[in-house]
């Protein structure tokens, strides 16, 4: 009997996982499915102003309960998301049923475990283009840092240097260059 046992728990181990995997990915769908609802809905009834400010505070909520609520599980991070984005759009004066936030705030999880998910695949598969590219964007944003700087400090020396101008008069130089005008 204990052989019998031995023999198929591999078999039960593999099942299982198969059927856990089968399971998260329809939830997933399901969520994906609610998602596109209620983001139709939500473009149908609110301005672009408020649909960004929805989501930007909904992205503020799960962020919020992901970082606060940390041993938490998924259902208290989620009520408590659900109150800080309804609290927050509340003061701002826009009404959104809950079924509509909690798809908003199902939306920024979904959207920040694709990010995970496309972060762990770029760290277990190093790429050496998207590295380069990484590199180039690095560059380019410390080029634009660098420029921004230096119009700065551009713009300061000139203030400096006009309202030293103002203030004094400039000496005339007393070895002034003359030229002849000569006609031919």
């Amino acid at each position: 009997m204990q052989t019998i046992i031995e023999t198929v728990q591999p078999y039960v181990s593999t099942i299982a996982t198969a059927v856990v995997g089968v399971l998260t990915t329809v939830i997933l769908a399901g969520l994906n499915t609610v998602k596109i609802k209620a983001n139709t809905w939500l473009e149908a009834r609110t301005s672009a102003a408020q649909r960004e400010l929805i989501h930007k505070i909904a992205g503020e909520g799960f962020a919020f309960a992901q970082t606060a609520f940390k041993q938490a599980g998924g259902e208290r991070k989620l009520q408590e998301a659900l109150q800080y984005a309804s609290l927050r759009l509340t003061e701002q004066g826009i009404v959104v049923s809950s079924i509509e936030l909690q798809a908003v705030i199902e939306k920024a999880y979904l959207e920040y475990k694709a990010k995970t998910k496309a972060i762990l695949a770029t760290e277990a598969q190093p790429n050496e283009e998207a590295a380069q590219a990484a590199a180039k964007e690095a560059v380019s944003g410390l080029a634009a840092k660098l420029n921004d700087f230096l119009e700065q400090a551009t713009a300061e020396a000139v203030s400096v240097v006009q309202a030293q101008s103002a203030s004094e008069p400039i000496p005339a130089s007393t070895e002034a260059v003359q030229t002849s005008v000569t006609k031919e």
